[in-house]
C-alpha cells in the first residue's frame, strides 16, 4: 500500500510530515500541500492516515 493524498482536501498543515516515522520522510510540503515524494519508503504504519486532520490521506 502507498499513501494517496487528495490535494483538494489537504489543508497544508503538514501533520503528515511531522508524524511520519520513516527516513527519508515519505512526505514533503510543496506549494502549500503535502506530496508523497518518497512513497516507496512507506512502511504502511497508518499514522499519517490516522493523524491527518482533514482526512486527505488514504493508504491504498
Amino acid at each position: 500500500m502507498q499513501p494517496k493524498i487528495n490535494r483538494d482536501v489537504c489543508d497544508g498543515e503538514g501533520t503528515c510530515v511531522d508524524v511520519c516515522p520513516t527516513d527519508p520522510n515519505v512526505f514533503e510540503m510543496q506549494d502549500g500541500k503535502a506530496v508523497a515524494v518518497h512513497a516507496e519508503a512507506c512502511i504502511e504504519c497508518g499514522v499519517c492516515e490516522a493523524e491527518c486532520p482533514t482526512g486527505a490521506i488514504t493508504l491504498e
